[in-house]
């Protein structure tokens, strides 16, 4: 089994889902906050490798569903400097495994983490409550279960 690094936005629910499916695979992990990370431009454009520009942008940042920022319009090197100073457009979970690195959890390194998904699972990928004007809690204000 592996070690996963994985950046999430503590609170998130998508993100405890797939935390979740990776530790239910046999994998460990270590599970940081993509909100604190010390990012640099580089390090950072190293999880989007060849991706298009538009897929780096989480879809449900709030600036991103208001329509401030538009991903399909960014440039490389705006799309990073955007998402240094303002982290929730990151799309996540950032991971890395053994060195390879993606974001987003449909992609390779995540899919042969996980094998194929079950007929009929739910999806571990994208927002848990797209019709929520706020959908996740913000760090700090989750409530105790």
């Amino acid at each position: 089994m592996a070690h996963v690094t994985f950046w999430e936005k503590p609170g998130c629910g998508t993100n405890a889902r797939q935390k979740l499916a990776l530790a239910n695979a046999g994998h460990t992990l270590d599970v940081r906050s993509l909100l604190t990370e010390p990012w640099t431009a580089e390090r950072l454009k190293d999880f989007f490798g060849a991706t298009p520009v538009a897929s780096w942008f989480n879809p449900a940042a709030p600036k991103v569903k208001s329509g401030e920022v538009k991903p399909e319009a960014v440039e490389a090197e705006a799309a990073i400097a955007l998402m240094l100073a303002e982290p929730l457009l990151i799309r996540r979970p950032l991971v890395e495994v053994e060195g390879a690195r993606c974001a987003g959890f449909d992609r390779e390194p995540v899919t042969s983490l996980l094998g194929p998904a079950a007929p009929g699972a739910r999806p571990l990928e994208g927002c848990s409550h797209p019709g929520e004007a706020h959908p996740c809690p913000a760090p700090g204000e989750r409530k105790a279960s």
